[in-house]
């Protein structure tokens, strides 16, 4: 039998044992191993009112990362023809630059909460491996009560850059000199909806346990 084919009847009998016993799905009880798939989602709540706030959070995260993804794209096309025009057309102008920093910003703070859903952030796992289970589990949530009040601080401080900008007009110093709220935006309701998605993870419960260290075997 194809790997794919064993993973995917693997997966997807975990997903059918898991949704008659239980309401809540993890990255460890969908794919046998979480190493092995980055797109892998954290314990996310599927019912009750933290279930329908998440639905909802997961609908506005699909349209951010396509968004995203988009508006990344978009910045190498347009960095590509900065290079394209400036060195081989002798065509000099200055808003490529400032257009592709907008366009990276947006997709940054946009698709920020769809990759928390995720856990896809950056984070050191060393100390997993040497903690016991419980005070690993300790260490986690306070991660993420951290990380939550931090990104709630951030988007507080965006939303006053973006007051301040809007009501005085800001712009950049360049000769094309589009507006600062542009990217005050983005900051703020990026932040703001990952600061959302980090407190709906919060009060569902413990946060994800630590991943295996072994990988399943499969049968080719």
């Amino acid at each position: 039998m194809p790997a794919q084919a064993t993973i995917d009847i693997l997966a997807q009998a975990t997903i059918d044992d898991r949704a008659r016993g239980s309401g809540t799905l993890t990255a460890t009880s969908i794919y046998p191993d979480p190493e092995l798939f980055a797109h892998a989602p954290a314990i996310l709540p599927r019912v009750g009112a933290l279930g329908t706030i998440q639905r909802g959070l997961d609908a506005v995260n699909l349209v951010l990362a396509a968004a995203s993804a988009i508006a990344i794209a978009a910045a190498g096309c347009v960095l590509t023809w900065e290079v394209i025009g400036r060195y081989f057309l002798g065509i000099a102008s200055d808003w490529q630059d400032e257009l592709s920093t907008f366009l990276l910003i947006g997709a940054t703070f946009a698709s920020a909460a769809w990759t928390q859903a995720r856990r896809g952030h950056v984070g050191i796992e060393a100390l997993s491996a040497v903690l016991p289970p419980r005070v690993d589990r300790v260490r986690r949530r306070l991660a993420d009560i951290i990380a939550c009040l931090f990104c709630g601080f951030f988007a507080w401080k965006s939303w006053v850059l973006l007051v301040e900008a809007w009501q005085e007009g800001q712009t950049t110093s360049s000769s094309w000199g589009p507006p600062l709220w542009i990217p005050y935006a983005c900051m703020t309701f990026g932040m703001a909806l990952l600061t959302l998605q980090l407190f709906v993870q919060l009060l569902d419960g413990e946060p994800e346990a630590a991943r295996p260290r072994t990988r399943p075997t499969l049968q080719q």
